[in-house]
């Protein structure tokens, strides 16, 4: 074994950040002083080096000196703690009630998990797998601005789930309400049919040629497209920035918590510079 000295791409106020919930949280649970094998903010480090750089739970309890399940205790903890500072679709959508000029854009990721042997509703194939992105994975509903900042994530479906089925479970139920109000939603192909307030691109017609298509509908598309390709980088922060979200190897329920996780994650980080 040889010992490194490393550094932690991470703001220290972020960490002291952190550090705060997770002590909020051993006092909500009765933890008593002494009990535990690390201090909130060594916790908090070892988090923080979970999500930024993807180390694996085995090197992270052998560097503090735990055991592997208690390393997967405290990694679950964080993850808990952090998802429970999310944004709640209901404040996003009364914030863009406010400022009803900007967009706001409808997106699905799939986000990569090891391979799930649990069989689909039809028993012919494997409920975690996308044939469309042909992977294991678990589908995630997301809200963005015009600018490309992530705003709010859902729970995770499977990744046989359509975006737009996905998107009936979590996002519709209230976002009609806030289109009703004036709020803007762009979307992509994939949610034709949403319903009033979600825009989509216009389909031309099969037996149209491209260049005899209506002028009008290609600006709209041309400007949808435009508009819509910006905000669709809001994953890209994410996963650039938390690359534990790149692939994960714990079940692929705990995606939708570690990704409310990681957005959490990146607006406190917005909060403390």
């Amino acid at each position: 074994m040889v010992p490194y000295t490393a550094t932690l791409d991470v703001d220290q106020s972020t960490v002291w950040h952190l550090s705060a919930l997770l002590n909020t949280e051993r006092r909500r649970r009765g933890t008593r002083a002494g009990t535990r094998s690390l201090t909130c903010y060594k916790q908090a480090v070892l988090i923080l080096r979970w999500f930024r750089d993807d180390t694996s739970i085995d090197a992270l309890a052998r560097d503090n000196h735990i055991s592997r399940a208690t390393g997967y205790r405290y990694v679950d903890e964080g993850v808990d703690v952090l998802a429970d500072q999310a944004p709640d679709l209901h404040e996003v959508l009364e914030h863009a009630r406010l400022s009803p000029e900007d967009p706001l854009i409808l997106d699905g990721k799939l986000f990569p998990c090891d391979r799930c042997a649990e069989p689909g509703p039809t028993g012919e194939s494997a409920l975690w797998y996308s044939g469309h992105k042909h992977r294991h994975g678990g589908n995630i509903q997301f809200l963005s601005d015009a600018r490309g900042e992530p705003l709010w994530v859902s729970e995770v479906e499977p990744g046989s789930t359509a975006d737009i089925t996905a998107a009936r479970l979590h996002v519709f139920p209230l976002l009609h309400k806030a289109t009703a109000d004036g709020v803007v939603v762009l979307a992509d192909p994939g949610y034709e049919g949403a319903g009033v307030g979600v825009r989509t691109p216009i389909k031309r017609p099969p037996e149209v040629d491209e260049r005899r298509w209506h002028v009008d509908d290609r600006a709209h598309n041309r400007l949808l497209r435009g508009l819509r390709c910006i905000g669709e980088r809001a994953m890209a922060v994410l996963t650039g920035r938390w690359r534990v979200l790149r692939h994960t190897t714990m079940s692929p329920s705990k995606i939708g918590r570690i990704v409310q996780a990681a957005l959490a994650l990146t607006n406190i980080e917005k909060q403390t510079r």
